[in-house]
Formats: C-alpha cells, sequence, structure tokens
C-alpha cells in the first residue's frame, strides 16, 4: 500500500488520480478487516506456528540447524520470528514490495554469508504449510503469498 501510494502520488504530480489509478485503495478498504483479523490470529499463533515449522524441518532434515558443529536452532528462530513478523506487517499493509526492498534484500545478503539459502527454502516452504493450519483459507490466501516471496528472496542460492 505505502509503495502504491508513494509511486500514485509521483504519476499525479500536478493533477487528480483518475479512478482507475484510485482502485487499489479501494480495494485495500474492503480486505482492511480481513488484513487485521489475519495480523491478529498470526500475533497470537507465532509461537505455535515457529514451533511447528522447527518441528517439521527437523523431521525432514535435522542438518538443517547445523553450521559446521554449531547448532544454530537458537538464531534461526530469532531470525525466523523477525521474518514472520515483518511478514505480517508486509501482508497488513498489502505492500510486499516494501518488504522485499528494504528488508528481504539485505536479510539475504546475511543469509548468503552464512550459507542458509537450504534453510530458509525449507523454513518458509513448511511455514505456508503450517500457517494454512492455523489460518482461514482466505486468510492464508493473504499471507502465502509473502511467505513464497521470502523463500524465493532468500532461499536461492
Amino acid at each position: 500500500m505505502l509503495s502504491q501510494l508513494e509511486k500514485l502520488s509521483l504519476d499525479t504530480d500536478g493533477r487528480y488520480a483518475s479512478d482507475e489509478e484510485l482502485q487499489f485503495v479501494g480495494d485495500y478498504m474492503q480486505s482492511f478487516s480481513l488484513r487485521v483479523q489475519t495480523y491478529q490470529k498470526l500475533q497470537s499463533a507465532e509461537a505455535a506456528i515457529v514451533q511447528q515449522v522447527e518441528a517439521k524441518m527437523r523431521s525432514l532434515d535435522p542438518s538443517l540447524f547445523n553450521s559446521g558443529n554449531d547448532d544454530v536452532s537458537a538464531k534461526w528462530k530469532r531470525d525466523t520470528v523477525r521474518v514472520l513478523r515483518y511478514s505480517a506487517v508486509a501482508m497488513l499493509m498489502n505492500d510486499p514490495e516494501t518488504l522485499r526492498e528494504r528488508f528481504l534484500f539485505w536479510f539475504q545478503t546475511i543469509m548468503k554469508a552464512f550459507g542458509a539459502q537450504k534453510s530458509c527454502n525449507a523454513t518458509y516452504v513448511a511455514m505456508q504449510e503450517v500457517v494454512q493450519q492455523h489460518l482461514t483459507p482466505i486468510q492464508a490466501s493473504l499471507f502465502c503469498p509473502i511467505l513464497e516471496i521470502n523463500r524465493q528472496t532468500l532461499g536461492k542460492a
């Protein structure tokens, strides 16, 4: 929403916006209540979601939480909570572009430096499955595309 408003401001410099150019605002307003409900549900289910994702990943490949001989599961958990929270805000604001530009590209550099792309890919595949257990189908349709952006950005080598 913020990046769309910024683009609208630039595109309409010195003139009024057309109905077509303002359509995204109406669409956002129609989905606002659902976005708030989804955000609140993610907030209340955050610990369970992260725990279930971790368990799913451990059952698939326990080595995803190792960096050399070190167990990095505590760091994984902190990072996963951080990304989940930023993702929830991006869904609430309907602004995945800002998430990508202001957070994910920076975080991608860190994940590549640690060679964590495989773990990131597995995290956001598992998380898409897990959140569908906590959200209604319509809520998941708002949030899972953000998680897919995370997977594609952070999980690629």
